[in-house]
């Protein structure tokens, strides 16, 4: 279910440069960003690599800017993957269905703030998380970027809009899967965005080379066609 692609291009440590905070929500480490009197929260589901990845925490930076109080959580409790390290036995500790309960519990905290509107985007890993909050009705809307362990089944079941941003080189969701999840998603009625993204491969949208200008651009058409997407949602 898992291979070398989720571990490809592990992001450097940060640089600095963020404009959000740490924070403690449900329990858990995450990083905040955004205003706090928002009525709208957007959860961000980080990959293997964790809530620490400094483009992930960019990301939700620039969509915290669009009106959000955008919250980034440490689903891992301090573990991410580490470079080198044998992803099969991490994941053995880090199935993304645990962390289900674990996002349950944010989603709680959020409301209990007064939050009246939930999104969740998921990368790579934290795909699946938000694809079972999609299918459970704990979210408005959601997002999935370069989705690992999401199966057709799941989109099948899927009960709010979602947008689907995939990369044409794949292995995890390749072109030809992201095509049967949008025609379920058209069968079932469920209001969606699609869209896959060439020539770049799987995690390009928090792992992208800042050398290559290429992979810059179609990572950051993608940032901009998520925040589309959601402004198109939370309304």
């Amino acid at each position: 279910m898992s291979g070398p692609e989720c571990c490809q291009n592990p992001p450097a440590p940060s640089s600095g440069g963020e404009s959000g905070q740490l924070l403690q929500i449900a329990s858990l480490n995450s990083y905040v960003s955004g205003n706090p009197e928002s009525k709208v929260a957007l959860i961000l589901i980080s990959d293997v690599f964790g809530y620490g990845a400094p483009k992930l925490r960019q990301l939700a930076d620039k969509v915290a800017a669009a009106g959000y109080y955008v919250v980034v959580p440490d689903f891992f409790y301090g573990d991410p993957l580490t470079p080198g390290a044998n992803i099969e036995d991490w994941l053995k500790n880090h199935a993304p269905e645990q962390a289900v309960d674990f996002a349950k519990r944010v989603i709680q905290a959020l409301k209990e703030k007064g939050v009246t509107k939930i999104g969740a985007a998921g990368f790579c890993w934290g795909a699946k998380v938000v694809v079972e909050l999609a299918k459970d009705g704990e979210i408005q809307f959601a997002a999935l970027l370069h989705p690992s362990f999401v199966t057709l089944d799941d989109i099948k079941g899927v009960k709010v809009p979602i947008g689907i941003l995939g990369a044409e080189i794949d292995k995890r969701s390749p072109p030809e899967l992201v095509k049967e999840f949008e025609a379920a998603l058209v069968a079932n009625e469920v209001n969606n965005f699609v869209k896959i993204y060439p020539g770049v491969a799987h995690g390009w949208t928090v792992r992208y080379k800042d050398e290559d200008a290429a992979e810059v651009k179609c990572a950051e058409e993608a940032h901009q066609d998520l925040v589309d997407w959601f402004g198109k949602c939370r309304h």
